[in-house]
């Protein structure tokens, strides 16, 4: 990434809002949306924030997504609720589904929405660290918006990188987030290499003979790998039956590929589910608590080599401090991209 300039995140967002204003979103919609795909550069998350605007534009162009969909509750009960996302942009539909999961959780201390005919949604932790404004921890699944990984053992492209994250608020120290794919790697981060001329690390991806593929461009030939071998198989099956399945949403042969086909109605499935700390516990104590934890990860004795011990949301945290104070890194080639999508709708350049 050595040819790339540095965008402030509020010029960022204020070009993605202009970019669906352009094609017909409403303001507020519009805003909402370079708010969470500017809020996905911020975390670091380079394959789902911005990198995707020319293929959302491409999509509502092509009728395949809604630019102003009529987002409703279509199945109801006191601690849950189903939407349908009117084949809108997967950012709106899970925005609304976090707080809808919110104001149920007030009441019953716990609360799950699910939604169907919603589209790819950026990085999980957006929804998940929804809950944590209301002292509430989060939980975020989603069937991924192309298939890109078989059954163990097989070959056929049936399963999705179907990520996960829980987001649990601490005191002193950063928001426990854990943002994963079921996935060795997610499929953004194999089109961010091909972008930026890199090579893959070896167990990302197999081709169909079961050797390493570490060219790519080549990913279409590839089969993405789960983590943990059948087990990360086995929770992507999982993660599918229920923000997919459960939902009256696509998932396995069903599943559209959003990239290959921008006509077609994806029908993208997730859930959301928001808990109330105070339900379990006091609030301050809990988070304290969660402090704790922190420092006796941190403090664990190191392997010979090991640097320092990680935790999940640490490097979030970090990257979001780096990237609001001295800008949002964008290579040459999504900047040629963007600027050409600019030029096309008729709005100025990044």
């Amino acid at each position: 990434m050595t040819d790339k300039r540095n965008v402030k995140a509020d010029r960022l967002s204020g070009f993605i809002a202009s970019a669906f204003q352009a094609c017909g979103m409403s303001e507020s919609n519009s805003e909402r949306m370079g708010e969470l795909m500017a809020e996905a550069d911020i975390g670091g998350q380079d394959g789902h924030g911005v990198f995707r605007l020319p293929m959302y534009i491409r999509r509502i162009r092509a009728g395949g997504m809604e630019v102003n969909p009529d987002i409703k509750v279509i199945s109801e009960r006191t601690a849950t609720a189903l939407l349908d996302g009117g084949n809108g942009p997967g950012h709106l539909v899970m925005s609304r589904a976090a707080e809808l999961a919110v104001e149920k959780a007030k009441t019953c201390g716990v609360a799950w929405v699910g939604a169907r005919y919603s589209n790819h949604a950026g990085p999980a932790f957006l929804y998940a660290r929804m809950p944590l404004a209301e002292n509430m921890i989060g939980l975020y699944v989603a069937v991924g918006s192309a298939n890109h990984m078989p059954p163990w053992g097989g070959t056929d492209l049936l399963l999705s990188t179907n990520p996960i994250s829980v987001a649990i608020p601490s005191n002193a120290q950063a928001d426990i987030v854990l943002d994963m794919a079921t996935t060795v790697a997610a499929y953004g981060k194999v089109k961010t290499a091909a972008d930026r001329g890199e090579t893959m690390p070896e167990g990302w991806m197999i081709d169909k003979q079961g050797q390493p593929l570490t060219d790519p461009t080549r990913s279409a030939e590839g089969l993405l790998l789960p983590i943990g071998g059948p087990k990360g198989y086995g929770l992507s099956l999982i993660f599918g039956l229920l923000a997919g399945t459960l939902n009256g949403a696509a998932f396995g042969k069903d599943v559209v590929d959003f990239n290959a086909d921008p006509k077609a109605t994806t029908n993208t499935g997730h859930f959301v589910v928001a808990l109330d700390i105070a339900a379990f516990a006091d609030v301050d104590t809990f988070k304290r608590q969660v402090d704790g934890i922190w420092d006796e990860m941190k403090s664990s004795a190191l392997l010979p080599g090991v640097e320092g011990i990680r935790l999940p949301g640490e490097r979030l945290a970090a990257t979001s401090a780096e990237r609001l104070a001295e800008g949002i890194p964008i290579p040459q080639a999504l900047g040629s991209r963007l600027d050409a999508l600019a030029d096309e709708l008729g709005i100025e350049r990044l």
